[in-house]
């Protein structure tokens, strides 16, 4: 599997406090790489078995021998992504799942102790290592993105008094792309985790039945990572830029377990036609032809951007968090 271009990773959260009121059981097991789901309502009947490159038991706590922290998730997913950046390729991360499953927690976590998520994770090694090199004829440069998909409409949340929606235009060669988002150039890992917190703070996030916080946009975190080498003996230099797409998507949900209503039951829509549309182009991965119709058809910006990423990125993951 190390060398698989797509690996899909799938994480199993503790119960919150809705769950637990209601005395919910468990119906997840895992076995190494292997998921089985129980079936609620026929237990005797025998479990539906799925193998997955990792399965995440996450449901009971550290003292666990088998719970799979932050730590661990980010040493199997972002590490390997960080690497081959540093190859050169581009990747992302894609956490898709149903709403209240613990994809934000995955991607960005908390600001405790050993919390952190697999954004800032990455982002502080990235540096560590950018630190750690001696070679004098290489430097690096780094900058940052952070937008929205709300509705449909793109914000740039580096810059959130910008209210207006930004526009997604095509490229003849290089594709869709986010017209006058703000690309900001950062030099360590505490200018990145400043803004990081910034955008954090202005994203789009209320309270429905199933979550306390949820987040009601797609969130594209986007690091530009450029390395130059400058041979000394010819006085030639060489650069070699990837890009790490960092992708939290709003949840998928059903309007009578969200109780949704009003404001809430339009952004429900919208996410659900986007996911509805993305999955199309995820499933479609194994055969390109088809994919670029899917992606290339659709009007749903959302389609398009993530679509995009998920085209130009050599590796990829789909980390599916669900409880």
């Amino acid at each position: 599997m190390s060398g698989a271009s797509v690996k899909v990773a799938v994480r199993v959260r503790p119960f919150n406090s809705r769950e637990t009121s209601k005395e919910s059981k468990c119906i997840i097991q895992m076995q190494g790489n292997s998921t089985s789901i129980i079936n609620p309502k026929n237990p005797k009947e025998a479990p539906k078995s799925f193998s997955f490159d990792y399965s995440y038991w996450s449901h009971t706590s550290p003292e666990d021998p088998c719970f799979a922290s932050q730590n661990r998730v980010y040493n199997d997913i972002g590490k390997e992504m960080l690497l081959h950046a540093f190859e050169g390729y581009n990747v992302c991360i894609f956490a898709y799942g149903q709403t209240g499953a613990g994809k934000s927690y995955t991607m960005m976590g908390k600001q405790e102790e050993s919390q952190a998520g697999i954004i800032p994770q990455l982002c502080e090694e990235l540096f560590e290592k950018i630190n750690d090199n001696c070679n004098e004829e290489m430097s690096y440069s780094v900058e940052v993105s952070y937008m929205e998909i709300y509705c449909e409409r793109v914000r740039d949340l580096l810059n959130p008094k910008n209210k207006g929606n930004l526009r997604v235009r095509e490229h003849p060669l290089l594709g869709p792309y986010v017209e006058d988002l703000s690309k900001l150039a950062v030099t360590s890992y505490t200018d990145i985790a400043d803004l990081m917190d910034a955008g954090n703070k202005a994203r789009t996030v209320a309270a429905t039945n199933m979550n306390e916080t949820s987040s009601r946009s797609h969130a594209v975190f986007t690091i530009v990572f450029t390395q130059k080498k400058h041979d000394n003996e010819t006085n030639l230099s060489t650069e070699k830029v990837s890009k790490i797409s960092l992708v939290d998507l709003a949840g998928s949900e059903r309007a009578d377990s969200t109780g949704a209503k009003g404001t809430r039951l339009k952004e429900g829509a919208n996410i659900n036609k986007s996911l509805t549309t993305l999955g199309k182009v995820i499933s479609a991965l194994a055969e390109v032809v088809s994919f670029i119709l899917h992606y290339k058809g659709s009007c749903v910006y959302s389609a398009n951007i993530l679509g995009d990423i998920l085209l130009l990125s050599v590796k990829v993951v789909l980390l599916w968090p669900f409880m």
